[in-house]
């Protein structure tokens, strides 16, 4: 099968390294619960670039194989499967320990694949599931926000709310629950791109935070969450948080002073959306059905694609130019690549 693979980890623009590179890998074949799809689509995530920017190959293999989200057709089954069967359409976002997606036939364990949206096409659907797991287990389940449109008065702050996570989080923050939503976004095509997602206010985050929210009357957050530059932003947060506050980040600062939220008692919510099936844990299914959720509201016409930029077949020079660009900060929603030439 085709796959785009690397041996050492680097950078893009790095001289004499071995990079994202067009390969062939043998076939793998599904056992336990594992099912085997055919990839169709791929999209890509800061985790792709991070991974590829520090993570070798293991032991073993040539090649370490990147790429997460995927959607695609079942080809085949394990002997424990029993939630899919061959020629279902599915989507989903993988395992950091296993293989990943930027191949022509990829495994992975049935309990994190949802069934595809039936109004979406392939690279329309690949561009939601690692995002969409993200932002439902923060919201849900990590900062126990509950679903249901009666009043309650409580505000959300979404910083970095145009990128990929941001972009679904918005959605699904406006649709199902009755919070006001904040999103933050710094360059004028970024904040009509959230306003679009159905903010109810964008505010500049490289302006100060706590003063943009008392720009817009709101001076102090209920929720808040952190989706990128966590590092520059803690002192604002600890600032606009409310008291007794909730505070959830999904990327990874070198200093966090846990200590600048103790005089509020707010409370600090990690989340990685591999936890589940890195673990295998009890509750690993819980995956598997939000997605097909996702799934509904987006057939439903709750939830919209974040889809805003396609790179061609997936390849490894197409590969290379969308890692670029989600490594320039400049990414608005998703990037997908789709079909394999």
């Amino acid at each position: 099968m085709k796959a785009i693979g690397y041996i050492e980890a680097h950078a893009l623009n790095a001289p004499g390294q071995a990079g994202l590179t067009d390969i062939t890998l043998p076939d793998p074949t599904p056992a336990g619960h594992d099912v085997l799809v055919e990839v169709k689509a791929v999209s890509v995530n800061p985790v792709d670039t991070k991974v590829r920017a520090s993570a070798a190959r293991s032991a073993g293999p040539d090649y370490k194989v990147l790429g997460y989200d995927a959607s695609g057709v079942v080809r085949a089954v394990g002997p424990e499967v029993t939630l899919f069967k061959a020629g279902d359409k599915v989507w989903y976002a993988g395992s950091i320990a296993r293989p990943g997606t930027n191949s022509e036939l990829h495994l992975v364990d049935e309990r994190i694949v949802g069934r595809m949206p039936q109004s979406l096409g392939f690279a329309e659907a690949a561009a939601l599931p690692l995002t969409s797991i993200t932002a439902w287990e923060m919201l849900f389940d990590r900062l126990g926000i509950a679903p249901g449109k009666t009043p309650n008065n409580k505000t959300l702050l979404i910083i970095g709310a145009s990128g990929g996570v941001g972009s679904i989080m918005t959605q699904l923050a406006t649709r199902l629950t009755s919070l006001t939503v904040i999103g933050t976004a710094s360059r004028p095509e970024t904040q009509a791109w959230v306003k679009e997602l159905g903010a109810h206010h964008v505010i500049d985050h490289s302006r100060p935070i706590a003063e943009e929210l008392k720009r817009i009357g709101i001076p102090a957050v209920d929720y808040i969450v952190g989706l990128t530059q966590t590092d520059s932003h803690l002192a604002q947060i600890a600032e606009a948080i409310a008291p007794q506050g909730k505070f959830g980040l999904i990327d990874d600062p070198v200093n966090f002073d846990i200590t600048l939220f103790k005089r509020k008692s707010a409370s600090i919510h990690w989340e990685l959306m591999f936890t589940r099936p890195l673990f295998g844990t009890p509750d690993m299914v819980a995956q598997h059905r939000l997605l097909n959720e996702v799934a509904q509201l987006v057939d439903s016409g709750l939830i919209r694609t974040t889809l805003t930029q396609t790179f061609g077949a997936i390849n490894a020079a197409n590969l290379r130019r969308a890692h670029e660009l989600v490594e320039s900060g400049k990414a608005r929603g998703k990037l997908v690549l789709e079909g394999w030439v």
